[in-house]
């Protein structure tokens, strides 16, 4: 009988915990109008860093180091990576970014999901929606974005890895005007 109890207990704490990370997460996305961070991207091997800022909802700008001068731009409905030689531009819907990127979207779906503790660093969810998983990631101390897993357009795993992360700075919303076409 004891054990029964001594289990029931157990269980009732880690749940206690989990709705405690869950609110915490979600109480951080709610407070955060926009973030800056330096980054580091791996799609499929080939690694990259910058710096971004993302304003809620839908927007980001990042600027990769560098001598290429890549750039990618969302106004909130377009996605467009720029470089010295080439242009693309997508509609952001059909981007994993567009869910990354809209705060309301990934409060709704926290709220449901089960979080994994990665390293008793990381929190973990695990997003499906429209053919995407996502995997993002928040830090355990601060509840942060700190990073997400994805599949771009071609397939290719894309693991974006944030730090230095700062919210709520003053922007220049000019940032988010879709650079022209070279």
């Amino acid at each position: 009988m004891f054990r029964y109890f001594a289990v029931l207990f157990f269980l009732v704490l880690i749940t206690d915990a989990n709705a405690g990370n869950k609110e915490k997460i979600i109480d951080t996305l709610k407070n955060t109008n926009n973030l800056n961070f330096d980054f580091e991207q791996n799609i499929n091997g080939k690694i990259e860093n910058g710096n971004c800022v993302i304003e809620y909802p839908k927007k980001i700008f990042c600027e990769y180091s560098g001598n290429k001068k890549k750039i990618i731009v969302s106004n909130g409905k377009s996605l467009v990576i720029k470089t010295v030689s080439s242009y693309y531009r997508y509609p952001l819907k059909k981007t994993p970014l567009n869910l990354i990127l809209d705060k309301k979207f990934l409060i709704s779906k926290i709220y449901n999901l089960e979080e994994r503790i990665v390293d008793e660093s990381f929190i973990n969810f695990t997003i499906i929606e429209d053919e995407n998983e996502i995997n993002i990631f928040f830090d355990n101390s601060n509840f942060n974005l700190i990073g997400w897993q994805t599949k771009d357009i071609y397939q290719n795993l894309n693991i974006t890895f944030l730090s230095s992360v700062k919210t709520n700075e003053i922007i220049n919303n000019n940032l988010f005007n879709l650079p022209l076409q070279n």
